[in-house]
């Protein structure tokens, strides 16, 4: 677990079972699947039940995202990006710590911690993607992102992000 920004951690599962999990003052956004979002809403099934809580649930200062590494952007849903990047901000902004993790914390949970960066703070550059994930990885060096996470990325780097 490294803190990107001030109160702004990324890392992963495992930083959250033993280090986090237990402690009050944090905001998390679970940035994966297995375990947390199956777990939160009980199902047993390759996919999550349709309804509103398909791609995301919120309960209290924990943000559980219906998030898979892919390789096909296609499949990162926007809604997804966007509240995550909210929660964040809101979490932090209530004084809160907040940790944005997956499962191994080299794709999604570091791509949102990147993304919010950039499309948030002064703390990286904005110009491109690229340059903004070199100056990314001196904060946060295990920064290695699926092509799903990279290609949503990519895409959608104009619509976050304003040099």
């Amino acid at each position: 677990m490294i803190e990107v920004y001030p109160k702004l951690f990324v890392g992963n599962e495992n930083d959250y079972e033993t280090q986090v999990s237990h402690q009050t003052g944090w905001s998390i956004v679970h940035a994966c699947k297995e375990p947390y979002h199956r777990r939160l809403l009980g199902y047993i099934g390759r996919a999550a039940p349709k309804g509103p809580e398909y791609l995301l649930a919120e309960r209290g200062h924990r943000l559980y995202l219906n998030l898979v590494d892919t390789h096909d952007p296609a499949y990162v849903a926007k809604e997804i990006v966007d509240a995550a990047l909210n929660f964040i901000e809101k979490g932090l902004a209530a004084g809160q710590r907040v940790l944005v993790h997956c499962n191994q914390g080299e794709s999604r949970g570091p791509s949102l911690g990147l993304l919010y960066l950039a499309a948030r703070t002064d703390a990286l550059p904005r110009s491109t993607l690229e340059v903004a994930e070199a100056k990314f990885r001196q904060l946060y060096p295990t920064y290695l992102p699926k092509e799903g996470m990279r290609g949503f990325l990519r895409i959608h780097w104009n619509e976050y992000v304003r040099p």
